[in-house]
């Protein structure tokens, strides 16, 4: 079994912002060589996620509203920014939304359903975030 590690590197500059980014999975997936298996991509940050959905604006702002509405940015309302932080709603947004998404490598393609596509979401943005990709196979 062979493996590929890549860190892919994001700086929003707008606080909350989801970007696509499955051409940067795909060309890691072309240097990977790896034909079939697995393609972990996983947010290295607690106030970032990774999820797969349709590619649509319009439903790329109904997540960042609902996130809002679900846990909206508010300097006093939440006990963690009582630590000096300022994010309490970003850990929570991170949490509705997901951690990571495990894609199957089928035929050197990642293995969709119609429409999916990935996505980074940036709850905490205007600073530098990792994502980490983690191909194996063969």
């Amino acid at each position: 079994m062979r493996s590929h590690t890549a860190y892919l590197a994001f700086n929003t500059s707008k606080r909350c912002e989801i970007i696509h980014i499955t051409p940067r999975i795909e060309a890691e997936l072309a240097k990977s060589g790896i034909k079939e298996g697995l393609c972990l991509v996983n947010a290295m940050h607690i106030t970032a996620s990774v999820f797969i959905n349709d590619d649509e604006p319009g439903l790329h702002q109904d997540f960042l509203d609902w996130t809002e509405k679900l846990a909206p940015y508010d300097l006093k309302g939440y006990r963690h920014n009582r630590t000096g932080e300022d994010n309490g709603d970003s850990h929570l947004k991170r949490t509705i939304m997901g951690r990571e998404v495990v894609v199957a490598v089928t035929g050197g393609r990642l293995d969709f359903g119609p429409w999916e596509r990935i996505f980074y979401g940036e709850f905490d943005g205007r600073r530098s975030k990792r994502v980490l990709v983690k191909i194996i196979g063969e």
